[in-house]
């Protein structure tokens, strides 16, 4: 019974976190590739503080994992996750193009 409850608790807190549409973008963001925070302000419009805020809130319940590669620290998805994440990540859509768009617009032009 216990651990039912406690199920229970972490099945509210995890739907509760990724009710959120920032984070729930931010997830299907992270799905195409690692991204910092940088890239995940530029997409989304946003300010540094909100998404950081929300990355740590995020990475707390374990649902990313950050890297770190010189000064950059790059998040992703953390493929650890429990199935009932896995199921809600599954239906997520394709977020490809607008990091493939976002990708390209910080590209350097040697024209």
């Amino acid at each position: 019974m216990e651990m039912d409850l406690m199920q229970v608790l972490f099945l509210s807190e995890t739907y509760k976190l990724l009710g959120d549409k920032t984070r729930l973008t931010i997830m299907a963001l992270l799905q195409v590739q690692s991204l910092c925070v940088r890239d995940l302000v530029e997409i989304l419009q946003t300010s540094q503080p909100s998404v950081s805020q929300h990355l740590a809130k995020l990475k707390t319940h374990g649902l990313v994992k950050e890297r770190r590669k010189g000064p950059w620290v790059y998040y992703s998805v953390n493929t650890e996750c429990s199935p009932e994440v896995k199921q809600i990540l599954s239906n997520l859509p394709d977020m490809s193009p607008v990091v493939k768009q976002k990708s390209a617009a910080s590209e350097p032009s040697f024209g």
